[in-house]
């Protein structure tokens, strides 16, 4: 789900993620390192929490 930020900035939330991942920039820009590790970081928990609770 989608929430607007601040100024360039959006919010991404998942039910099955712990936090948030905001994301700097306007759209079309290149995302920065950090800002792609974190994404990858959230995917790979929701991805536990699935297999977790199909388990």
């Amino acid at each position: 789900m989608e929430s607007p930020g601040k100024g360039s900035h959006t919010n991404w939330i998942h039910p099955l993620y712990s936090g948030r991942v905001t994301i700097a920039g306007k759209d079309g820009s290149d995302a920065k390192r950090y800002q792609e590790l974190e994404v990858e970081q959230a995917i790979q928990e929701v991805k536990r929490r699935r297999n977790y609770e199909s388990n």
